[in-house]
């Protein structure tokens, strides 16, 4: 599915974003890449070890991009909206951990259909 509507901000754009990932497994991919970066980040900052940092692009988008290709069947927003999704996963691995996701889902599904 292209992306066919303009995003202009965080806000709009993260109610698409949450509709291309209905998929609790997309989801929970997405969520251990995420939960990978910051690991990947804090290790590679504390130990002073270039090599975590350099993982951090393959395990964020290669979990992500799982998700998408093989079980939404969809086209990651991140080549069309980078910068937005890339805040949209932060945003989404805090839904999931603070029990919001569902809740989100549904006001982006309702949100959308506006």
């Amino acid at each position: 599915m292209a992306i066919e509507k303009k995003y202009n901000n965080l806000d709009s754009f993260y109610l698409y974003y949450l509709c291309e990932h209905k998929s609790s497994i997309n989801r929970f991919l997405h969520f251990i890449g995420t939960a990978l970066v910051i690991f990947f980040l804090v290790v590679g900052v504390v130990k002073m070890d270039w090599h975590f940092l350099v993982a951090i692009p393959f395990l964020g988008y290669g979990f992500a991009w799982i998700g998408h290709f093989f079980i939404e069947k969809n086209k990651p927003a991140t080549f069309t909206y980078p910068l937005y999704s890339l805040a949209s996963d932060f945003i989404m691995f805090w839904h999931i951990i603070t029990g919001q996701i569902n809740k989100k889902l549904e006001e982006a599904t309702k949100g959308l259909k506006k």
